[in-house]
């Protein structure tokens, strides 16, 4: 699948999921802006990518702040001249239950990563998109259909989110733009140490994880960013206000 000469901006770009989208764009010959907090790690995915594509637009921002938000859509557009696909994959998950003190500073600030940045930011980029006929794809997760215990917040951010996107499916829709919603299951990412586990700790909740698959495997972020790829791409042109479980079955229980 071809993307020459697109321009796709990538949120939560460090590492994980997002670097792996980037790299996937990359390979299809697109310009990609890629985003995220920390430089260190953004610098190691640039450099990744430039291997294997064009040089990417490195952005350290934080996408919970407005004008870092707006930063990120305007360098984009300043650097690429236009701007066809708006990957929204930053998030944030937790450890923690609603009985928790810090329940509530917990549920805003995910809900700022995962829900509202999202919204902003295709806000901003909507007039964008609507130029190019451009298209949407934003990574939320199976825990936005099935949930988990110590995690009601990120549970209800990513439920918010599909339901956002298929929203603005139907507004976008008469203007050309597509919408859609991957819903990953377990992923081999960062994202458990990212809670403050350990290492081995983490390898022990994957392979829990493992274990509660049908299939009985982890996915690589490389497979949700084919997909991502699939549905950014021509090939899904019928395709609006879909949601992708990408999960090894995860969500079909039998646990």
């Amino acid at each position: 699948m071809s993307l020459i000469n697109k321009v796709v901006l990538v949120t939560g770009a460090s590492s994980g999921i997002g670097a792996a989208i980037g790299l996937k764009f990359a390979e299809a010959g697109a310009n990609v802006a890629i985003v995220g907090r920390k430089e260190d790690k953004l610098k190691k995915v640039s450099e990744n990518i430039a291997k294997v594509g064009n040089k990417p637009l490195v952005i350290a921002a934080d996408v919970t702040k407005d004008n870092d938000a707006q930063r990120i859509v305007n360098d984009t557009v300043k650097q690429f001249g236009k701007l066809h696909v708006l990957v929204n994959n930053a998030g944030i998950a937790s450890n923690v239950d609603i009985t928790s003190e810090n329940a509530m500073k917990v549920y805003d600030n995910i809900m700022a990563t995962n829900l509202r940045s999202v919204v902003y930011l295709t806000h901003l980029a909507s007039k964008h998109l609507i130029e190019t006929k451009g298209n949407i794809v934003n990574i939320s997760s199976v825990f936005g259909q099935v949930p988990t215990n110590k995690d009601f917040a990120y549970c209800a951010s990513k439920a918010g989110l599909n339901h956002f996107s298929r929203a603005i499916a139907l507004d976008f829709a008469p203007k050309g733009v597509r919408v859609n919603t991957i819903s990953p299951g377990p992923v081999k990412t960062d994202i458990i140490e990212n809670l403050g586990f350990s290492s081995e700790k983490a390898a022990a909740i994957f392979n829990i994880w493992k274990q509660a698959t049908p299939l009985k495997r982890i996915s690589d972020p490389v497979e949700i960013a084919e997909l991502a790829l699939f549905l950014a791409s021509d090939k899904a042109v019928g395709i609006t206000g879909s949601t992708y479980l990408a999960d090894n079955g995860f969500s079909l229980g039998g646990r």
